[in-house]
């Protein structure tokens, strides 16, 4: 079945999220004002819905539209979408069997469009992109963290570890493991929490092992080679990608930012004490300009390299993604994260642009047949 709308014509636009009992619906409620806002200025329909208000064999159903000043939202009744924008806040609501069986019939509608079905998992993100020649070599070691064997078999090739949930965010539950063999107790385990950052030491793997466990708990982990980045003023930085579709369907990078991390933190999030900085001042001070400008010339060619593998392999329609990516003491990059639900951009001309972006490709995704 063709169901391209006419060329002149805008689609209508719907931003999904989950339901609230107290504040009717979940989600960042200032990024939804800001796309309705640019929505109307370009002339588009666009409102927040719930899974549960989406009933797919309506024509119209309940959506939500903040008032003028924004700070009430109207319930109304608006036409069923033919794009959806799929802002479900959290794995876990995303998992409840309600919100899999409304996205499956989206995905299936002959009429609908709908992009970013699921958030991805780390563990499937590093097999994805060790498919592919061209973004294997931008990967640190990874495994499953399985056991303690894992442990001591990647110590032996690498002196600093990470070890990472599969489906974490924002640098919750990370611990950094390494090894020193001239001190009595030559494991140390470094954790984070969103009250403390503390260093366990152990002098064995079993007292190691236990305390992994203790520390996890039935999350399931990765392990990852640590790789010695950059430095900035004595603090590891890294890079933050925006990536989006554009008016053609094709993948660009909306936007560059950089990231340097907290005193004591074992990452580079701003939640844990990490700060925006400007990649190319950055990256000048410690390379120096003319390294500088080569690297950031090849941060945007390696992230549209990997965001096409993430796409290819994972065999699904996405349409943005961020990504971390790191740049070590020799200026190359390496890929450690992308998250399918950005978080915005504070960069005003990145998040002008990414507001764009999301009508610009929701245009192109209408024009195709389904």
């Amino acid at each position: 079945m063709n169901t391209r709308i006419p060329d002149g014509s805008k689609p209508v636009i719907a931003i999904l999220t989950t339901s609230d009992k107290q504040r009717q619906f979940c989600g960042n409620r200032n990024n939804f004002r800001d796309i309705i806002r640019t929505g109307k200025e370009l002339g588009y329909l666009v409102y927040v819905v719930t899974v549960r208000d989406l009933k797919l064999d309506e024509r119209i159903v309940n959506g939500y539209v903040p008032s003028p000043s924004g700070r009430v939202w109207y319930n109304i009744p608006v036409p069923l979408p033919q794009i959806i924008y799929n802002r479900i806040p959290t794995r876990e609501r995303e998992e409840r069997e309600p919100v899999v069986r409304k996205i499956a019939q989206c995905l299936e509608h002959p009429d609908m469009h709908l992009y970013n079905p699921f958030f991805f998992n780390k563990w499937d993100l590093f097999e994805w992109l060790k498919g592919s020649r061209a973004t294997t070599k931008h990967i640190p070691k990874t495994r499953r963290l399985r056991s303690s064997n894992t442990l001591t078999t990647m110590l032996k090739n690498h002196a600093s570890l990470y070890l990472k949930p599969e489906d974490g965010k924002a640098g919750k539950g990370i611990m950094r493991l390494r090894y020193r063999s001239d001190v009595s107790l030559p494991y140390r385990l470094q954790i984070q929490s969103d009250k403390r950052n503390l260093t366990y030491k152990a002098a064995s793997m079993d007292r190691l092992w236990a305390r992994i466990g203790k520390e996890k708990g039935a999350t399931h982990y990765i392990v990852q080679q640590a790789i010695e980045l950059a430095t900035h003023r004595g603090r590891p930085f890294d890079l933050r990608v925006l990536l989006q579709k554009n008016g053609r369907g094709a993948w660009a990078v909306t936007g560059i930012g950089a990231r340097l991390a907290g005193a004591r933190s074992i990452t580079t999030h701003v939640p844990r004490g990490g700060s925006i900085e400007e990649p190319a001042s950055m990256l000048e001070g410690t390379f120096g300009p003319e390294r500088a400008a080569t690297i950031l010339k090849n941060v945007p060619t390696t992230a549209l390299l990997i965001a096409r593998q993430i796409e290819r392999a994972s065999d699904s329609i996405l349409g943005e993604m961020s990504m971390d990516l790191g740049v070590d003491e020799e200026g190359g990059l390496w890929f450690f994260e992308a998250n399918s639900r950005p978080m915005k951009f504070d960069e005003p001309a990145i998040r002008k642009l990414s507001l764009e972006r999301i009508f610009q490709y929701s245009q192109h995704l209408a024009r195709q047949p389904k």
